[in-house]
């Protein structure tokens, strides 16, 4: 049951890199720990860029495949649930990254292969 198409995730793609950027500031993570703060924000500017970089009708410089967009995406989701563990985050910084992390990885496989979508 995959249903997040090429165009949904493009659609997808710059909310959340701006929400990366935000949500820090808006929760104030990384009273305990700073890493739990930059963590979010260097992710969610990494992820304009590569929103902005990638081969989708919403990339503005299109050089990068969709496959390795995907693909750093779901390696987002695996540090984002390994970094609370790693890193020692506690409590709202803890419960921020596996949830958000646990969230990339479930709309990645939930992704539509290419060849599916055409021929729905």
């Amino acid at each position: 049951m995959r249903f997040v198409t090429k165009t949904i995730h493009a659609y997808l793609d710059y909310p959340v890199a701006i929400g990366l950027i935000a949500m820090p500031f808006l929760f104030g993570l990384g009273a305990d720990n700073p890493l739990a703060f930059w963590l979010s924000v260097v992710t969610g500017v990494a992820a304009f860029g590569l929103t902005v970089l990638t081969d989708h009708h919403l990339g503005l410089i299109r050089v990068l495949p969709y496959s390795i967009h995907l693909a750093v995406d779901g390696l987002v989701g695996a540090v984002f649930i390994i970094a609370p563990f790693a890193l020692g985050f506690t409590g709202l910084d803890f419960w921020y990254y596996a949830l958000l992390g646990a969230t990339v990885l479930l709309v990645v496989g939930l992704h539509q292969p290419e060849d599916e979508a055409l021929s729905a």
